[in-house]
C-alpha cells in the first residue's frame, strides 16, 4: 500500500478528514503517523520531525530503483567486511550531508513525480540537498548474505535507498536496500502504532481510543495557561499581553491552554515593550 491507500482506508472508516505527515515507502513498514480533523492542522510539525529507521543494505547487487522492488542495475564483488570498517565509514556520514534524491521517488520535476519521468526510462537533473544524519548504528553483520542490518536516526527528508547505495559505494562495492521499517516518527513510535487489520475488525469503531492527543507531539513547547477571557480573544484571533496573565515567558512557539483545554498554538513576541502571545492555529 502507499501511503495515500492508507490514508485513504482511514478516511473511509473515520469519516473525517484525513491526511499523513510523511511518505513511507509502498516496500517499507512502521510508523506512518496520520492527523484526523483538527490535527490536520498541525501535521508539519511530525512531518519536519526527526525519523528512526532500521534497514537492511544488500551488497554486492545494484538495482533500478534502490530497493528490493528494482530490477537489477549491476553487480561487484563485496571486499571482506568487519565491524570497525563499517563502523568507519558509518562515522563518516554521520552529521551533515549532502544527499540527491533518487529518480523514483515522489518529488516533482516541472509539476511531475519524479517516479513517473522514471517510469518513462528518463533521468532528471536533481539537486543534491543537505539532510543530517544524527545516528548511524551497526545492528549485525551477515556475511553469508552479504547484508549489513543497521539502525539510523535522520532528519526528515532523507532517502534510506540513497544512504545505503552511497554506504555500499563507500565499502567498495555496489548494493541496494533489501528491508527497511520506520520505527519511529518524532514522539510516536513502532510500539505505540496499530495495524489497519486492528482498525478494520472493530469497523473503525475503536478508532477514537487509538488516537493520541492533540498536543501529544508538541510537548517540548512551552504550555501557556490562560484566563476564559484570554481564552476568548485567542480563540477570536486575537493577542493577548502576557503581563495580564502574571507569568514569565521568552518569545517564541508555546501550547496555549484555556481551562485546562489545549485551544491554539501560539507565539509569544515583544512589541513596544510588551509581551504578548498571538494566536497562530486555533483549534476550537
Amino acid at each position: 500500500m502507499s501511503s495515500h491507500d492508507v490514508v485513504a482506508f482511514v478516511r473511509k472508516l473515520s469519516r473525517a478528514k484525513t491526511g499523513h505527515t510523511g511518505t513511507l515507502d509502498p516496500a517499507a513498514a512502521g510508523v506512518l503517523v496520520l492527523a484526523l480533523g483538527k490535527g490536520t492542522r498541525l501535521a508539519s510539525f511530525i512531518t519536519d520531525s526527526t525519523k528512526v529507521y532500521r534497514s537492511e543494505l544488500k551488497l554486492g547487487q545494484a538495482t533500478t530503483t534502490g530497493d528490493a522492488e528494482g530490477d537489477p542495475a549491476g553487480s561487484g564483488p563485496v571486499p571482506p567486511l568487519d565491524s570497525e570498517k563499517v563502523q568507519a565509514v558509518f562515522k563518516s556520514f554521520t552529521g551533515p550531508v549532502k544527499q540527491k534524491p533518487p529518480m523514483h521517488s515522489a518529488l516533482h520535476h516541472q509539476g511531475i513525480r519524479l517516479y513517473k519521468l522514471a517510469r518513462r526510462g528518463l533521468d532528471v537533473e536533481r539537486p543534491a540537498r543537505e539532510i543530517t544524519i544524527h545516528e548511524l548504528e551497526l545492528v549485525d553483520i551477515k556475511k553469508e548474505s552479504q547484508t549489513l542490518l543497521f539502525d539510523v536516526t535522520c532528519s526528515k527528508g532523507t532517502y534510506i535507498r540513497v544512504l545505503c547505495e552511497d554506504l555500499a559505494r563507500s565499502l567498495g562495492t555496489v548494493g541496494h536496500m533489501s528491508f527497511l521499517v520506520r520505527r519511529g516518527s518524532g514522539p510516536f513510535t513502532l510500539e505505540g502504532t496499530c495495524t489497519l487489520e486492528d482498525l478494520e475488525r472493530g469497523g473503525g469503531k475503536n478508532l477514537e481510543e487509538k488516537l493520541y492527543p492533540l498536543d501529544y507531539p508538541l510537548q517540548e513547547l512551552p504550555a501557556l495557561p490562560l484566563t476564559a477571557g484570554e481564552g476568548k480573544r485567542i480563540s477570536h484571533g486575537n493577542p493577548v499581553i502576557l503581563t495580564e496573565t502574571g507569568g514569565a515567558y521568552r518569545e517564541g512557539p508555546v501550547r496555549i491552554y484555556c481551562q485546562e483545554r489545549f485551544i491554539a498554538l501560539g507565539r509569544v513576541v515583544k512589541e513596544e515593550g510588551q509581551l504578548k502571545v498571538k494566536p497562530d492555529k486555533v483549534l476550537l
